[in-house]
């Protein structure tokens, strides 16, 4: 009995030890001949590396196995100008290490430098070059996909609104997009749809938008540049957002702009430099704009379109032309718990040393009512009934239109 039992066991090992043997992943080094990427993506299993020495390869490609494919510097993937240069159709795919360039350009067909499919979630793309592609990576319905450390340029010979986006994202919950470098596309990040996903340390140049945030929830926007666009962080018809430590550097139109966003928290941001507007912020309700800094722009903030219940104090609104434009009757009041915003033009003492000035700070009058409501009354703007207007609300404080009021203005700015 003892002899069959060890026997037995001896086949038992034997059986497994060959299983083990064949259940390996494999690691395939390929040089650039022709079709070997294609048939070694083929013959691949589920768990195995692919890695390309340095060469041009031809695509496109469909992965529809578990695998990683990576390259040694100078491997080129090229996708001839035809489709998806690299489509993956399986989960827990990671694409490494590569320059990957040539896609197709119809927008109808969303081209992309690499395409992920629903079925592909966990995919990690790190370390690629993208270039000559029309969106760069596309994120359609996978979850906790990650993007991470990619250098991707757009088609600059195109017009923008002919361009695609640099990382583009479908309803793809859970992913992350950190690290990467995004320029002369149509929008840097554009998400739509989507939820719990997370866009930190990436800097945007050349773009339309640098974020596009559209009907996306729950997610994170932090640390981001964003540098020489027409508008940074452009975050419309989504909610419980957290928008912090972000720089808009240069961005022509706007800083950030809130569209029908609520419930949000927009904190620590830093807007310079020329922006026809640092913040546009409308019909958005209840968030918390918080410890920004708002400089050099022809408008601080434009706040419009019935935006209400939202707190905004510990901001610093410097040398705008314009540090608010906000056309209503409402009184809205920009403090919280005795601390209010730094206003670069607020000229006011501080008698007892507390940090807050001793008289509130509005900035509109209301010559700036009547001339945003009527921009045809700007040839009177020095004329002595506008002058007159403008004495008698210093005088008579109850003739102030309403708008809004900082009643604790800071002495000086909030360090970010």
């Amino acid at each position: 009995m003892i002899s069959i039992n060890c026997a037995a066991v001896g086949l038992l090992s034997a059986a497994l030890s060959f299983v083990s043997g064949h259940c390996q992943a494999k690691t395939y080094r390929l040089m650039p001949k022709a079709d070997v990427l294609l048939d070694s993506i083929a013959a691949a299993k589920d768990g195995d590396t692919i890695e390309l020495s340095a060469g041009r390869y031809q695509a496109p490609i469909i992965i529809k196995k578990s695998i990683t494919l990576k390259g040694e510097p100078g491997a080129i993937i090229d996708g001839g100008g035809i489709g998806h240069v690299i489509l993956v159709d399986a989960p827990s795919v990671s694409i490494e290490g590569l320059r990957i360039e040539n896609s197709g350009q119809l927008l109808s067909e969303e081209h992309s430098g690499i395409f992920i499919t629903q079925k592909a979630g966990d995919a990690v793309i790190r370390n690629n070059h993208l270039q000559n592609n029309l969106i760069g990576v596309y994120l359609k319905g996978p979850k906790n996909a990650q993007v991470v450390s990619n250098s991707i340029v757009g088609l600059s010979s195109l017009r923008v609104n002919e361009r695609g986006n640099g990382v583009q994202l479908w309803n793809s919950p859970g992913s992350i997009v950190i690290g990467n470098r995004i320029e002369s596309g149509r929008d840097g990040i554009f998400a739509t749809t989507s939820k719990d996903n997370r866009f930190s340390n990436n800097h945007f140049s050349d773009l339309r938008f640098a974020v596009h945030y559209m009907y996306t929830n729950h997610s994170e926007i932090s640390n981001n540049i964003s540098e020489g666009n027409h508008v940074g962080f452009a975050l419309m018809y989504s909610s419980h957002l957290v928008v912090k430590g972000n720089v808009s550097k240069s961005d022509r139109d706007r800083g950030i702009f809130f569209n029908f966003a609520n419930s949000s928290e927009i904190t620590n941001n830093r807007v310079e430099g020329g922006a026809e507007k640092c913040a546009f912020i409308y019909n958005s309700n209840m968030n918390q704009i918080v410890g920004n800094h708002f400089e050099g722009c022809l408008i601080g903030i434009h706040f419009t379109a019935g935006s209400e219940q939202n707190e905004i104090w510990g901001n610093n609104f410097v040398a705008n032309r314009t540090q608010v434009k906000y056309v209503g009757t409402r009184e809205l009041e920009w403090s919280k718990a005795e601390q209010g915003n730094f206003w670069s033009d607020h000229l006011a003492f501080d008698m007892n040393g507390d940090g807050i000035a001793d008289k509130p700070y509005r900035p509109n009058t209301i010559v700036d009512q009547i001339i945003w409501r009527h921009p045809a009354a700007k040839i009177l703007l020095n004329s002595p009934a506008l002058q007159l207007l403008q004495w008698a609300q210093s005088q008579f404080p109850a003739l102030h239109p309403g708008g809004v009021q900082d009643s604790a203005p800071l002495m000086r700015r909030h360090v970010l």
